[in-house]
């Protein structure tokens, strides 16, 4: 297996489990600067040991970043990550299925 199928396919894992969608999903729709642990907590309604621990797989996956401001703790999308990821989904979309329109 190569380092890139390994990274990607780490990321899709890390996707792979509803409430870490949903974070991650209202993440990228909080723009740049990220949102705040509190605001992701009352997005998912989840216990906040259980979503640190969501958070912290995502991160290591590379697909978030996480900066500290104070006590607060922001999460923000790795854009570049989730580009490449989804770009290595559709890389070579239809190629060998011949199929017309399927992309």
């Amino acid at each position: 297996m190569t380092a890139k199928l390994a990274r990607h396919a780490e990321a899709l894992s890390a996707l792979g489990h509803p409430m870490r969608l949903k974070a991650l999903r209202f993440i990228v729709q909080a723009g740049e600067n990220g949102a705040a642990a509190g605001d992701i907590q009352s997005h998912v309604g989840m216990p906040a040991s259980t979503l640190s621990h969501h958070l912290k797989r995502l991160v290591d996956a590379g697909l978030l970043a996480m900066r500290g401001e104070g006590t607060f703790h922001f999460y923000s999308a790795r854009y570049d990550a989730l580009r490449v990821l989804t770009d290595y989904l559709w890389e070579d979309c239809c190629k060998g299925g011949g199929k017309a329109g399927c992309c």
